[in-house]
């Protein structure tokens, strides 16, 4: 089984079903510290505490310099020392394996 940090994502067309709960519940396992909420819209946020808003924003730049390059954009929140990130896709009205390839990448970070 490979690694979801190894993987890429790939782009999802419009029409294609977002992940069943069984498959959220089974990716969610694999990447550390990450919630899955599911009021309305599913979607997978995790929180991170940095020691100043200065690292926050390191940590925000690293997340995008990521999102660019494999073509997905999570939503980014910052309370000044605190980043919360948000993944679903929007293509899809739900979560796709993208989300859970971003949220591994993210936390090699």
């Amino acid at each position: 089984m490979t690694d979801l940090s190894q993987k890429h994502c790939v782009p999802c067309e419009g029409g294609d079903p977002p992940l069943t709960e069984e498959e959220e519940d089974g990716l969610i396992k694999k990447v550390n510290g990450w919630f899955l909420l599911r009021d309305g819209e599913h979607k997978i946020r995790k929180v991170f505490k940095l020691k100043s808003f200065k690292e926050a924003m390191r940590l925000v730049n690293s997340i995008a310099t990521i999102a660019e390059k494999e073509g997905h954009h999570p939503d980014i929140y910052i309370f000044y020392n605190k980043v919360q990130i948000e993944l679903f896709t929007h293509a899809v009205g739900g979560l796709s394996e993208n989300d859970f390839i971003m949220a591994s990448k993210i936390d090699l970070i």
